[in-house]
């Protein structure tokens, strides 16, 4: 593909991701993304078939973006060097995550994902996500109880837990008002049960 195309098909999958962000992803019509790009449905066809492959595009992007900010991430996490530390930068992000309300995707990703495992119950890229989140988490925990930071029974446990918590409350997000002191409070309530050694 030329750099020309390539250009063009960026612009499609930039414009796309606004109407994805404002209709999610069942009502978004082909005819929805020539108008938000102003080009002819052929000029569209030419990149993508379907609604699916466009929206796909958009997370393909979308996922290159975050890795990008993950690098930076990760240098940022260098300078920390508390498990404590470690766990509200972790937290911090997710918040961050859940209250970036321009062109939030979570609806459309949410009804695209039940509609793939519909199709196939083995492709499951939210859950492959939140477990990713989770054995993270729980890799934290147990960094700070080797450190003395924290008193857990079952990092497991808390940290399912607390993934669930989260995802709960991005679904709350999308769907009803949610602030961000209802988030705070949500989160210092499931850190009871990570209590700090001595404490």
């Amino acid at each position: 593909m030329g750099e020309k195309s390539e250009q063009k098909k960026k612009l499609i999958v930039n414009r796309a991701r606004a109407v994805f962000s404002e209709k999610g992803f069942k009502a978004v019509t082909m005819k929805d993304i020539v108008d938000a790009c102003e080009i002819s449905r052929g000029g569209l066809y030419l990149y993508f078939s379907n609604t699916a492959e466009i929206f796909q595009a958009v997370l393909d992007t979308e996922a290159e973006e975050e890795l990008d900010e993950e690098d930076h991430l990760d240098e940022k996490t260098l300078k920390y060097r508390s498990a404590s530390d470690l766990l509200a930068l972790f937290i911090k992000e997710q918040k961050k995550q859940l209250f970036l309300h321009k062109n939030n995707l979570g609806i459309a990703e949410y009804e695209y994902f039940s509609q793939k495992v519909k199709e196939d119950e083995t492709a499951n890229p939210l859950k492959d996500q939140f477990d990713t989140a989770a054995l993270v988490l729980e890799r934290m925990v147990e960094n700070g109880i080797r450190r003395g930071e924290f008193e857990c029974e079952d990092p497991h446990g808390f940290s399912r837990n607390l993934m669930y918590a989260i995802e709960g409350m991005k679904i709350a997000g999308l769907t009803m008002r949610l602030s961000e002191s209802d988030f705070d409070r949500e989160i210092l309530y499931a850190l009871r049960q990570l209590m700090p050694a001595g404490e």
